[in-house]
């Protein structure tokens, strides 16, 4: 094989591929449309329902609940569940602690 024939194969190769990637581009590309005319036909609720209903969700959430301590006094509990809460990067009002216990 010489080398002009091994730049013909090689061109044709890489050819053969992006064709097929572009045609699979485009095949997902054409799902998605025909699946979001679907979504779109579905009956959506307004906004303000939806912010209403998230405020309930959020009041109902927003409960404590109870907190068992074991042997731990109250500071270091507190110490506890913001480091907790620091270190998880989730607010403190989002996390439900059922107890704490110190280990011995």
């Amino acid at each position: 094989m010489t080398l002009l024939e091994g730049l013909q194969v090689l061109v044709i190769g890489l050819g053969t591929v992006f064709l097929v990637l572009i045609a699979l581009s485009g095949a997902v590309s054409l799902e998605s449309r025909i699946f979001n005319l679907f979504v779109k036909n579905r009956k959506e609720a307004p906004a303000a329902e939806i912010t209403a209903k998230q405020e309930e969700v959020t009041v109902i959430n927003a409960s404590a609940g109870e907190l068992k301590l074991i042997n731990v006094d109250e500071r270091t509990a507190a110490m506890i569940m913001a480091i907790v809460s620091d270190e998880s990067q989730i607010p403190l009002s989002e996390l439900k602690f059922k107890y704490i216990k110190a280990l011995d």
